[in-house]
């Protein structure tokens, strides 16, 4: 697609990534904390707003809310981790909610593996690199909204492979507090597995509900 058609048509996406990327190259940067917050948060907020644009009906309105909710957790957890945690749980249960209105009709055994094991294994790993409850609660939540995207009928490719990308984002803050403590890779690549889980998962629900609905 041609330049200008893109910001014609996307614009709400191209404002979210460049928001994305600004807060990435800025976040260590001389900007104000509440700057850097607004920044952090305005990347799923206008997520939200495009889908809305692009898309009309429940489901799009339930993809807004996720998004316009973890806008909100990104900018709470920097003020603090229990209340962008907290937020961020009402998004996966949200999500759930979604996928399961879109279950695939029927699963293979090793699909129907793939998800248990996000099921299972998710909060485990929140577990044993914490040994904290809350952070096992939290990671129910985030295994819970793993498996039911992996499973749902929105194309693994992106959908799917967004919600493993959020995971592996959640696991690295996990980790950061405890093993990967004196590592640079949780800070490098956090940010960038979020927010390109969130974009997988955005653009792939709108541009399912699109394709389904002939727009």
């Amino acid at each position: 697609m041609p330049r200008r058609a893109l910001i014609e048509k996307r614009p709400w996406l191209l404002a979210s990534i460049a928001a994305a990327l600004a807060f990435y190259l800025l976040r260590d940067g001389a900007l104000p904390g509440a700057y850097q917050m607004l920044l952090k948060g305005s990347a799923c907020a206008f997520l939200a707003v495009w889908a809305i644009v692009r898309h009309g009906g429940r489901d799009t309105q339930l993809l807004a809310a996720i998004m316009g909710i973890s806008a909100l957790a990104d900018m709470a957890i920097e003020i603090t981790i229990v209340a962008g945690a907290a937020l961020f749980l009402f998004a996966h249960i949200i999500a759930i909610a979604l996928y399961l209105r879109h279950r695939r009709d029927s699963l293979s055994g090793s699909q129907q593996a793939a998800s248990l094991a996000l099921l299972v294994l998710t909060p485990l790993a929140g577990w044993l690199l914490t040994q904290d409850p809350l952070v096992a609660i939290y990671g129910t939540g985030l295994g819970a909204m793993a498996a039911s995207a992996w499973s749902s009928s929105f194309p693994r490719y992106r959908v799917g492979i967004g919600a493993l990308l959020f995971v592996a984002s959640d696991l690295l803050i996990f980790a950061r507090e405890g093993v990967m403590e004196v590592s640079v890779l949780p800070g490098l690549l956090i940010w960038p597995l979020y927010y390109l889980g969130q974009l997988l998962i955005a653009t792939g629900v709108i541009g399912t509900l699109r394709g389904r609905s002939g727009a």
